[in-house]
């Protein structure tokens, strides 16, 4: 799924997450709960929702944001969707702001989850439900991976494991397709490497790659989550491996495995000598728009209005029924091609 988290914290932040850091590891509030610990309160009246993305006018969630909006209309709820970019700073403005504004609930998708322990207890403080669609962020530290599981926050998205698995699967089925010797080819795995959803998918996808085919390396390539970022690194990664005559190509994202294929084309790799497994198909598909060919063979379909729905579900049920959040819910995914991204209904801006 589309995950980029750009900007390192400025000095300033940085001294205001240290600040929350020692404050949160003294909370004694667990966000299982919602942020707030057991005083989150039902709402009687009109729900207010403040919806908050990173990389908001990206394709994938500006449909979460639809999908999130169409569930609120449903429900009657009043839905605000703040576009935080990939700013950190902003988000926690933002975050303060939305409190001020009542809020009753927040759901957020950061541009970085360094800033999660300030999020966390600013959601404490206010008592105000707090849910996260996509990338988990930690109550009590600024990386996830290295979260208690008590202490993450409550998370709405797609499982990176099974996401993972996925992809790694159809690339070992394309490249069983071929007659590719395993000694010139290479993997390269490429993403964002303090992003922890990232990491679990492309983990799974390695290992599920190897369950099917043996004897071919891998290569790990750090990005920004970007196209011209993969691009850049993967271009690299292909100059110092001059003697690769087959590439298969997967990542955190649509953007990375994009970057990758574009990086091999531009190289004169020729479509037949690259299998790129996109996560998102957003990107993926545009690839499949003419009769040109293409090294992006297939692409996970993860629909972004079905997180944004079930966000706004899953806070509604909280706040209006009082039903706890799960540690994690997850939309269901499909893998599409050239023949089959139009009918899975794929939206190819």
């Amino acid at each position: 799924m589309p995950t980029a988290h750009h900007p390192r914290l400025l000095a300033a932040a940085a001294l205001a997450l240290a600040a929350a850091l020692a404050t949160a590891g003294c909370s004694t509030g667990k966000s299982s709960t919602g942020g707030a610990g057991d005083a989150i309160a039902p709402v009687d009246g009109r729900i207010s929702l403040t919806y908050l993305q990173k990389q908001g006018d990206q394709e994938y969630f500006v449909g979460e944001a639809a999908g999130a909006k169409a569930k609120a209309a449903e429900l009657g709820i009043d839905l605000k969707v703040v576009n935080l970019g990939s700013d950190a700073n902003r988000t926690v403005s933002e975050v303060q702001a939305a409190i001020a504004q009542k809020s009753n609930g927040l759901i957020i998708v950061v541009p970085d989850p360094a800033v999660g322990p300030q999020i966390v207890q600013a959601a404490r403080d206010a008592k105000t439900a707090l849910l996260t669609s996509d990338d988990q962020i930690c109550a009590t530290g600024p990386d996830p991976a290295a979260c208690a599981k008590d202490d993450l926050v409550p998370r709405i998205g797609f499982s990176g494991q099974q996401m993972g698995g996925e992809v790694g699967k159809r690339a070992a089925e394309e490249f069983r397709k071929t007659a590719w010797n395993p000694a010139d080819t290479r993997t390269i795995s490429a993403w964002k490497q303090d992003v922890t959803v990232c990491g679990d998918r492309v983990k799974a996808a390695k290992e599920a790659f190897d369950a099917q085919v043996s004897g071919v390396p891998h290569l790990d390539v750090a990005t920004d989550n970007t196209p011209t970022g993969a691009q850049d690194k993967i271009a690299a990664t292909l100059t110092a491996n001059p003697t690769v005559k087959h590439w298969v190509v997967w990542g955190c994202n649509d953007e990375n495995t994009q970057g990758g294929v574009t990086a091999l084309a531009n190289a004169g790799f020729k479509a037949e000598d690259v299998i790129g497994v996109g996560l998102g198909a957003y990107l993926a598909c545009k690839n499949w728009s003419t009769d040109k060919p293409s090294g992006m063979k297939a692409a996970l379909f993860i629909n972004g209005r079905d997180v944004g729905a079930l966000a706004v579900q899953t806070m509604y049920d909280r706040l209006k029924n009082g039903k706890d959040f799960p540690a994690e819910a997850f939309a269901p995914t499909k893998l599409v091609d050239a023949a089959t991204w139009k009918t899975a209904g794929v939206s190819c801006a």
